[in-house]
Protein backbone atom coordinates (compact mmCIF):
# COMPACT_ATOMS: atom_id res chain seq x y z
CA UNK A 1 0.00 0.00 0.00
CA UNK A 2 1.20 3.54 0.74
CA UNK A 3 4.45 4.38 2.44
CA UNK A 4 3.97 5.59 6.00
CA UNK A 5 7.60 6.37 6.88
CA UNK A 6 7.85 9.32 9.24
CA UNK A 7 10.78 11.63 9.90
CA UNK A 8 11.15 9.95 13.29
CA UNK A 9 11.35 6.50 11.69
CA UNK A 10 14.07 7.64 9.33
CA UNK A 11 16.20 8.97 12.19
CA UNK A 12 15.39 6.37 14.88
CA UNK A 13 15.95 2.63 15.17
CA UNK A 14 13.36 0.42 13.50
CA UNK A 15 10.03 0.27 15.32
CA UNK A 16 10.63 3.07 17.83
CA UNK A 17 8.54 5.70 16.01
CA UNK A 18 5.81 3.16 15.41
CA UNK A 19 5.70 2.35 19.11
CA UNK A 20 5.49 6.06 19.97
CA UNK A 21 2.60 6.48 17.52
CA UNK A 22 0.89 3.37 18.94
CA UNK A 23 1.28 4.74 22.46
CA UNK A 24 -0.22 8.09 21.46
CA UNK A 25 -3.13 6.48 19.63
CA UNK A 26 -3.65 4.06 22.54
CA UNK A 27 -3.69 6.88 25.07
CA UNK A 28 -6.13 8.81 22.90
CA UNK A 29 -8.38 5.74 22.61
CA UNK A 30 -8.32 5.25 26.40
CA UNK A 31 -9.32 8.87 26.92
CA UNK A 32 -12.44 8.24 24.85
CA UNK A 33 -13.81 6.06 27.64
CA UNK A 34 -17.28 4.86 26.66
CA UNK A 35 -17.27 6.87 23.46
CA UNK A 36 -17.08 4.67 20.39
CA UNK A 37 -15.29 7.16 18.10
CA UNK A 38 -11.95 6.21 16.59
CA UNK A 39 -8.87 8.32 17.38
CA UNK A 40 -8.64 11.73 15.73
CA UNK A 41 -5.91 12.38 13.13
CA UNK A 42 -4.79 15.70 11.64
CA UNK A 43 -4.18 15.74 7.87
CA UNK A 44 -1.56 17.85 6.09
CA UNK A 45 -1.30 18.08 2.29
CA UNK A 46 1.45 19.21 -0.08
CA UNK A 47 0.33 20.57 -3.46
CA UNK A 48 3.67 20.68 -5.30
CA UNK A 49 7.28 19.65 -4.81
CA UNK A 50 9.06 22.05 -2.44
CA UNK A 51 5.83 23.61 -1.17
CA UNK A 52 5.08 23.39 2.54
CA UNK A 53 2.57 20.88 3.88
CA UNK A 54 -0.59 22.69 4.96
CA UNK A 55 -3.27 21.60 7.40
CA UNK A 56 -6.22 20.30 5.39
CA UNK A 57 -8.47 19.00 8.17
CA UNK A 58 -9.10 16.16 10.59
CA UNK A 59 -10.52 12.66 10.40
CA UNK A 60 -11.13 9.62 12.58
CA UNK A 61 -9.31 6.33 11.88
CA UNK A 62 -8.25 3.19 13.74
CA UNK A 63 -4.55 3.40 12.81
CA UNK A 64 -2.05 5.35 10.69
CA UNK A 65 -2.55 3.25 7.57
CA UNK A 66 -6.32 3.71 7.62
CA UNK A 67 -5.88 7.42 8.38
CA UNK A 68 -3.63 7.77 5.34
CA UNK A 69 -6.11 5.95 3.10
CA UNK A 70 -9.05 8.00 4.41
CA UNK A 71 -7.04 11.22 3.97
CA UNK A 72 -6.30 10.24 0.36
CA UNK A 73 -9.99 9.58 -0.28
CA UNK A 74 -11.20 12.78 1.39
CA UNK A 75 -8.49 15.39 0.76
CA UNK A 76 -6.74 14.23 -2.43
CA UNK A 77 -9.66 12.95 -4.51
CA UNK A 78 -9.76 16.01 -6.76
CA UNK A 79 -6.04 15.92 -7.52
CA UNK A 80 -3.50 18.62 -6.82
CA UNK A 81 -1.96 16.74 -3.88
CA UNK A 82 1.41 15.02 -4.15
CA UNK A 83 2.02 14.18 -0.48
CA UNK A 84 -0.06 13.52 2.63
CA UNK A 85 0.89 13.52 6.32
CA UNK A 86 -1.38 12.11 9.03
CA UNK A 87 -0.57 12.83 12.66
CA UNK A 88 -2.43 11.71 15.78
CA UNK A 89 -4.06 14.79 17.29
CA UNK A 90 -2.66 13.80 20.68
CA UNK A 91 0.89 14.20 19.32
CA UNK A 92 0.45 17.93 18.68
CA UNK A 93 1.70 20.36 21.31
CA UNK A 94 0.61 23.98 21.00
CA UNK A 95 1.39 27.20 22.79
CA UNK A 96 -1.31 28.78 24.92
CA UNK A 97 -2.83 32.14 23.93
CA UNK A 98 -2.11 33.34 27.48
CA UNK A 99 1.62 32.79 26.79
CA UNK A 100 1.59 35.03 23.71
CA UNK A 101 3.54 37.85 25.35
CA UNK A 102 6.36 36.05 27.17
CA UNK A 103 6.60 33.21 24.67
CA UNK A 104 6.98 35.31 21.50
CA UNK A 105 8.61 38.51 22.83
CA UNK A 106 12.26 37.33 22.78
CA UNK A 107 12.31 37.50 18.96
CA UNK A 108 11.50 41.22 18.89
CA UNK A 109 14.85 42.27 20.41
CA UNK A 110 16.97 40.46 17.79
CA UNK A 111 17.22 42.75 14.78
CA UNK A 112 19.08 40.18 12.69
CA UNK A 113 15.87 38.14 12.49
CA UNK A 114 14.17 40.89 10.50
CA UNK A 115 14.80 41.58 6.79
CA UNK A 116 15.41 45.29 7.46
CA UNK A 117 18.68 44.29 9.19
CA UNK A 118 20.23 43.16 5.90
CA UNK A 119 21.31 45.38 3.02
CA UNK A 120 20.56 44.21 -0.53
CA UNK A 121 23.69 44.42 -2.72
CA UNK A 122 23.55 46.47 -5.91
CA UNK A 123 22.68 44.52 -8.99
CA UNK A 124 20.45 42.03 -7.16
CA UNK A 125 17.01 41.98 -8.71
CA UNK A 126 13.70 40.50 -7.63
CA UNK A 127 14.28 40.79 -3.90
Amino acid sequence: MASTVTNQQAAAPSGSAASVTSAIVGAQAESLGGDSQWPLWEVFTQSEQGAPHEHAGSLHAVDAEQALQNARDVYARRGGVISLWVIPSGAITASSPSDSGPFFDPGADKAYRHPQFYKVPRGVRGV
